[in-house]
């Protein structure tokens, strides 16, 4: 089997290797600033845990490489426009938007937009940063460089946020997990909740969506896919090319994750659907210290990163599964004051899901 080098480093590449490891796999994850001659390139199997990268040495030498997976992908979804573009193409749900070019446009955007717009950079920009929510008497706070760089969007009064994860491989087969319930706080997923049986409708649709978008991109691997629920179904918010957070609960609640799904696609391996038995609930670490009392209740996996702890950076997670919603909810209340204060609301939103 070949090795798979993951461009980047961070939590995703080092969760793929462990994936890997029961299979045989040797994965390497690897920095930016790598040489690539220290690197096992030239037989790998390439893919990445980020969208964009800086050119480097590294970088350059991937960007030639035929088996760097979704290589010609990557830029085009990493890009709002580009991806925004591309789902209108498909004539998929998304929030009216338009690319914001000058300060002299604000007068027809509210006009076609509403009162309330959602200003997001083009690129870059994730876990809240590079996005503004502004009415039209705070238009002056937008930095005078985000125009021509930004996107805005219509703001969506949306009942609930949900993602589908997914899966092509090569020869074309897609497998789906069921919907994912997230809640996000100051633009940070905070709470996930996964049941085995979606809302129908809702599933259908949202795979109808990604397996369009999959398929005219040619994609090969794990895709994640954030929707709002709105009364006239789902609105695609935004897509991502590669494993997410929102599908951290696989690890624990399901037959394959979606690390080991991904890894499986981009080597040509057998493709199942992933078994889902149970709810499962995944709590985001963000800027918390580890504390192993979490340990002592037993439906708790703790996912700990090894990152140096700093304010509002995601530095693990927990997962919980369990047949039983009630048992899931006690365990969700036993875990809350071992947890800082501003988690009890992601911890009630999701006993209030089971």
């Amino acid at each position: 089997m070949k090795p798979v080098c993951v461009l980047g480093n961070g939590q995703l590449g080092r969760m793929l290797r462990q994936a890997a490891e029961p299979l045989g796999i040797a994965v390497y994850p690897v920095g930016l600033d790598a040489e690539p001659a220290s690197l096992p390139i030239a037989e790998s199997v390439i893919t990445a845990e980020i969208e964009r990268w800086p050119e480097t040495a590294l970088t350059r030498e991937l960007a030639r490489h035929p088996a760097f997976v979704n290589r010609d992908i990557f830029p085009r979804l990493a890009d709002r426009l580009t991806q925004k573009q591309l789902l209108d193409e498909l004539g998929l749900a998304t929030a009216p938007w338009q690319l914001l070019a000058a300060p002299d446009e604000w007068p027809a955007v509210f006009e076609k937009l509403g009162e309330l717009a959602i200003v997001k950079r083009r690129t870059g920009g994730y876990d809240g940063r590079g996005q503004w929510r502004l009415r039209a008497d705070e238009t002056e706070t937008l930095p005078a460089e985000c125009y021509g760089e930004c996107i805005v969007e219509q703001g969506i009064n949306f009942s609930g946020e949900v993602s589908l994860v997914g899966a092509r491989g090569q020869d074309g087969s897609m497998v789906f997990y069921p919907l994912t319930h997230n809640l996000h706080e100051e633009g940070i997923l905070r709470t996930s909740v996964a049941f085995p049986q979606a809302d129908s409708a809702q599933q259908q649709q949202a795979e109808t969506m990604l397996r369009a978008i999959m398929q005219a991109l040619d994609y090969v691997g794990v895709m994640a896919m954030e929707c709002f629920i709105t009364p006239q179904g789902l609105l695609i918010n935004e897509l991502a090319p590669r494993v997410h957070n929102s599908g951290h609960w696989t690890q624990n609640g399901a037959s394959i994750s979606q690390f080991e799904l991904h890894l499986r696609a981009i080597l040509g391996l057998p493709l199942p659907q992933p078994a889902v038995f149970a709810p499962s609930v995944m709590v985001n670490l963000i800027g918390s210290d580890v504390n192993h009392a979490w340990l002592a209740q037993p439906l708790v996996h703790l996912h700990w990163y090894g990152k140096e702890v700093r304010p509002g950076r995601k530095v693990g997670h927990l997962n919980l599964t369990d047949s039983e919603p009630s048992r899931l909810a006690t365990a969700l209340h036993a875990l809350q004051p071992l947890l800082p204060p501003e988690y009890a609301s992601g911890l009630a939103w999701a006993q209030a899901k089971l």
